[in-house]
């Protein structure tokens, strides 16, 4: 069931832990380890999001170029429009948001194919993104004081514990994942729509709010990693995302969650990103091209969905 694909995922992490390890001296080290746990960070929080929205049996493709909206309107209302760092934050997150509600309102509301409406909102949310900015990367203001919060709040850590405060960021919005998925109504809600999403509606369930707000959760995720990654990178890049959102989706199936909708959990798409960063960072340490370490995720997310399909055939 569920649990065994969890169990799978962690005992495959280990495995590739175990293996790069010997493979690698410098895979161990403090410092490789704080670049993987960077790298899962804005994955990691983009496939909690697309989480919710593969358990409804939907699929959001737009998460990563919503991302990429979300951080550069962090650095319009930052650098251009010179609001302060807290509310320029907050406006970044909101950007998210609202595509995530025109993403929700599409497919449950209008009934689009979440295929087609997400597909969409990638491209509307990258021309966006390339507009505003006006094709160029924009920087965050060299202020004193400005970088230390701003940059520091992400990228810095607690001062007593070489620990990026980014983690601590990564690990409290699983947490907060964690329980609107497996202790709210609305939680419940959404695994009821993606295993049978007429028997919930007749049962009185107001099931297209329910899968909007799923959509509505995706789209926040993709606003917090768009923060993320512009404090990371100090500046809003206008062509960041692209890509991201197949990498979030990997991570999500290899962690147990069905694309045919109803199952998953938080803790088995933490699992999955941290899988899909852990085999990119050890490629590289092993010197494979990037062009194969491409070819390898992709091969490792076909096995994860065929593994997903003889499960389902099983418990049939």
């Amino acid at each position: 069931s569920d649990a065994v694909q969890r169990l799978l995922a962690l005992g495959a992490l280990v495995i590739l832990i175990v293996f790069f390890s010997i493979a690698s001296e410098f895979f161990l080290t403090w410092s490789n380890a704080k670049g993987i746990f960077l790298a899962t960070s804005v994955v990691g929080i983009l496939a909690m999001g697309v989480t919710f929205v593969i358990i409804t049996a939907g699929i959001d493709l737009s998460i990563g170029t919503v991302m990429t909206f979300s951080a550069v309107m962090t650095g319009v209302f930052i650098t251009n429009l010179g609001v302060p760092w807290p509310i320029g934050i907050f406006g970044g997150i909101l950007a998210g948001t609202l595509m995530g509600t025109v993403n929700g309102t599409l497919v449950a509301r209008f009934g689009l194919p979440p295929f087609i409406a997400t597909l969409g909102m990638l491209n509307i949310a990258r021309g966006l993104a390339l507009v505003i900015s006006e094709l160029r990367p924009i920087y965050f203001p060299d202020q004193p004081g400005f970088n230390e919060t701003f940059m520091g709040s992400v990228t810095g850590d607690l001062g007593f514990v070489d620990i990026p405060n980014l983690v601590f960021v990564f690990f409290g919005v699983a947490i907060v994942a964690g329980f609107i998925l497996s202790r709210t109504v609305l939680g419940r809600y959404i695994f009821a729509i993606g295993s049978n999403e007429e028997a919930t509606r007749l049962s009185g369930v107001r099931s297209m709010r329910y899968k909007a707000s799923a959509y509505v959760i995706s789209g926040t995720m993709a606003g917090i990693a768009g923060v993320v990654i512009a404090a990371r990178l100090n500046s809003a890049q206008p062509a960041v995302g692209f890509g991201y959102e197949l990498d979030a989706i990997a991570a999500a199936v290899i962690g147990g969650t069905s694309l045919a909708g109803g199952e998953g959990s938080i803790f088995g798409t933490v699992i999955g990103a941290f899988i899909i960063s852990v085999l990119t960072n050890g490629l590289r340490l092993l010197g494979v091209p990037q062009e194969w370490q491409i070819t390898i995720t992709g091969i490792i997310v076909i096995l994860a969905v065929y593994l997903d399909i003889l499960r389902r055939r099983q418990n049939a």
